[in-house]
């Protein structure tokens, strides 16, 4: 049996075929290409994404794939499609559909205008992995290829989770799980390839603070929930520093803070929020713990009242170490780097499929050029990105194949 529970089966690849795909993936290189300035012109927000998984699902050669909510699942046969190869174990690759409410500032030719933006490349991913499944259904490989075209990466509720409990994806043996996201830390060819956590748990929290409203000249009269509130910020910061171990990443952020709407009064009510990430799961059960009780506390102490709300997200995403290493052999042979580096605090919704399959997140450079990053109205990843990105969905791919063959 394999780490997945899948019984192995001695289905294998090998450096021939690996390099007959990765010429494949090439010559599909220019249609990618447009494929992506097309979408990157017209984004999708989440949840309305119906018309970017179809332009995909259709871009893969299987127009009536099946609907998951606002994302699709398509099925790429081993052997390839002249060959009818069989239809056993799948390894599922997973791209984003969503955009991001951003007006765009890259001045690209194909840049959006629609008020939305793919600013977290994930029209790169959708590019990339056009490019690999079309090049596998050409080629043919040593098993079939779930391509999951999943909604609602940046926006809740979760898109993956959608994914994972629903019939659809029950109904697919699927072995083993792979992504690939861009990185502007890393340099062009670098792949971050790492095994165990890479991503944080993400929580969003909420914290109201009830006072009593006053004139701002008289405030003996009054219970201000501002300065509880301004405490409170203040006394949360140092839960990660005396609370968490300093070996452990965690993260506590006040996002927001609204109170008050006139300069001369005191409010009765501010609101304060924030998201509190870790990357271990005592940490995150503890975090909430002492927040709650800091938050509680504190605001009493100025005469107000507090009341928490934190909202589970994302768990924390966690590489399968021998998928890690098996993709890392290939990523080798198909001529990138796989010595990046990439932990952090941000979180994706791909650790929801960690659960249940083998999985591996993929972090593919862009190199220090492509500025300030992500999640900015002028991040704009080279169309070169594309190949990375579908190189690293090989490698992926022939990691989990040798993978599930068994030890």
């Amino acid at each position: 049996m394999t780490a997945g529970g899948v019984p192995a089966d001695g289905v294998t690849a090998d450096q021939e075929l690996a390099s007959r795909l990765l010429a494949a993936i090439e010559a599909e290189l220019p249609a990618a290409t447009e494929l992506r300035h097309q979408i990157h012109r017209e984004p999708d927000l989440g949840g309305h994404e119906e018309r970017t998984a179809t332009r995909i699902a259709e871009a893969l050669g299987d127009p009536g794939a099946p609907w998951v909510t606002q994302g699709r699942l398509v099925r790429i046969p081993a052997g390839g499609a002249s060959h009818g190869g069989p239809d056993g174990t799948h390894v599922a690759v997973r791209t984003e559909l969503d955009a991001l409410p951003l007006t765009e500032e890259t001045g690209a030719p194909w840049a959006s205008v629609n008020g939305a933006m793919h600013a977290c490349g994930h029209d790169v991913h959708m590019a990339g992995l056009v490019a690999f499944g079309r090049a596998l259904r050409a080629v043919g490989g040593p098993r079939p290829v779930l391509a999951v075209l999943q909604p609602r990466e940046e926006s809740s509720p979760s898109g993956a989770l959608d994914v994972v409990s629903s019939a659809e994806l029950a109904a697919v043996p699927v072995g083993a799980f792979v992504a690939v996201h861009m990185h502007a830390s890393l340099r062009p060819g670098t792949i971050a390839v790492q095994g165990g956590p890479v991503n944080a748990s993400s929580d969003d929290l909420t914290v109201t603070i009830e006072g009593r409203p006053a004139h701002a000249a008289y405030p003996h009269m009054g219970r201000d929930p501002i300065v509880a509130a301004a405490g409170t910020v203040l006394a949360l910061q140092h839960l990660v520093s005396r609370r968490i171990d300093p070996m452990h990443p965690s993260v506590v952020t006040v996002g927001t803070l609204q109170a008050g709407t006139a300069h001369n009064q005191i409010p009765g009510s501010a609101v304060l929020t924030g998201t509190l990430r870790a990357f271990d799961e005592a940490d995150r059960d503890l975090l909430h713990a002492t927040v709650t009780e800091t938050a509680e506390l504190t605001a009493r102490s100025y005469g107000c009242q507090a009341t928490v709300s934190i909202v589970r997200g994302e768990p924390v995403l966690r590489n399968d170490p021998r998928l890690a290493a098996a993709t890392a052999a290939w990523l080798t042979r198909l001529g990138l780097d796989p010595g990046g580096d990439m932990r952090s605090c941000g979180a994706d919704d791909f650790s929801y499929y960690n659960a249940k399959y083998p999985s591996l997140m993929c972090f593919a450079g862009t190199g220090e050029d492509v500025v300030p990053g992500l999640h900015h109205p002028a991040f704009l990843p080279p169309d070169e990105a594309i190949l990375d990105v579908a190189r690293t969905m090989l490698a992926g791919y022939l990691g989990a194949c040798d993978l599930l063959a068994g030890p």
